[in-house]
């Protein structure tokens, strides 16, 4: 079969020197898998990290790709759950399903979990026309959902979700800050608080402002203006006339970090809450502690989510509550270029390859 894959680490982001696509054996399924027949993967940033070698060093020969979506082909013998031409959708979080943080609800939270596609291998991620996955990471697509889609929502979506509903448990009636609005996180965290019944203001540069508003957010702010948390500020001090008189944001989604960090902090009512999973401009933060302790601030961390809730996020894709946003779509043959445009951000949505 047809894999895309790489030897060796690249310099300068210089991508075409080391993917190549190559024909390797289709994998034979353990009594625990599944093999299935790869029809949409999405891009993500660790892709990029994974051919940098940095932050971690990935396994060689390497296949990325922790999003993929396709048919089943084949299942091993103890597969029990899923069957043969099945449309099933990769939980790219890998745990042991036995510590006590897995069999506690908090898989994502395992010491030995790892990112399938990323941190997986020798030849083991989604970009090729064949892969396998441990039946407990396969999750069925619902119908009305196509493979781009479930491709697209695989990561990002159940992280949004994860951050909002699992970690901030936001509320109807809630004013939500989700910065990074046009972002693949950002898009999805959108829809997920206006689902919810939140009134949304959405960061992002000026020239995606009207997307964000056309999500579904309230109110859209150009983040890369110095004095962007004063209109935020001014915007809940409007907001709060109609509530209780208290300006400020109750739940800010964030995975910005960098200079933006403390500027979030003072837009925080006294109780609110910050969840964080990213840290897209800078993780080395000065941090103004009276904005925590004067007004006990939730800070919360977040990373991926659990494959329940992954199936939640996907049945509110498949009622049409939630959308999945699409960029473009490439061949494996085109990698380069694709990876290229995700790194130089200019895309709004999900970059999507094929076999």
């Amino acid at each position: 079969m047809r894999a895309l894959v790489y030897d060796n680490y690249c310099v300068n982001d210089d991508y075409a020197s080391v993917l190549q696509i190559k024909d390797i054996p289709e994998p034979a399924p353990k009594p625990n898998e599944v093999v299935f027949r790869v029809r949409a993967a999405a891009l993500n940033y660790d892709d990029i990290w994974g051919m940098r070698g940095v932050p971690l060093k990935v396994p060689l020969p390497h296949i990325s790709g922790s999003d993929a979506a396709g048919d089943v082909i084949a299942i091993g013998d103890d597969v029990t759950g899923i069957k043969i031409g099945d449309r099933i959708v990769s939980h790219g979080n890998m745990s042991c399903r036995l510590c006590k943080n897995c069999t506690s609800g908090r898989e994502f939270d395992c010491k030995k979990r790892k990112v399938w596609g990323f941190e997986t291998g020798p030849l083991w991620g989604g970009y090729c026309e064949v892969t396998h996955l441990p039946e407990v990471n396969a999750v069925k697509i619902p119908d009305g959902v196509s493979y781009e889609e479930a491709a697209a929502c695989s990561m990002t979506l159940m992280t949004a979700w994860h951050m909002l509903v699992g970690r901030a448990q936001i509320k109807p009636g809630q004013l939500v800050l989700v910065m990074g609005g046009g972002s693949g996180m950002g898009i999805f965290g959108i829809q997920i608080a206006k689902m919810y019944g939140c009134t949304v203001i959405a960061t992002a540069s000026g020239d995606k402002l009207e997307k964000c508003l056309q999500l579904g957010a309230d109110y859209a702010v150009d983040h890369r203006k110095e004095d962007w948390h004063k209109q935020v500020f001014a915007i809940s001090k409007e907001f709060a006339k109609t509530k209780d008189g208290i300006p400020g944001i109750d739940v800010i989604f964030e995975h910005i970090g960098g200079l933006h960090w403390n500027k979030e902090l003072t837009l925080l009512k006294y109780g609110a809450t910050l969840v964080t999973t990213g840290a897209t401009t800078g993780y080395d933060v000065i941090t103004d502690l009276r904005h925590i302790f004067f007004k006990g601030t939730n800070i919360l961390g977040s990373t991926l989510a659990t494959k329940s809730e992954l199936e939640d996020a996907l049945y509110w894709v498949s009622k049409g509550k939630i959308r999945p946003v699409i960029d473009s779509v490439y061949t494996i043959d085109n990698a380069a270029e694709a990876h290229t445009k995700m790194l130089r951000g200019n895309l709004f949505g999900k970059i999507i390859m094929k076999p």
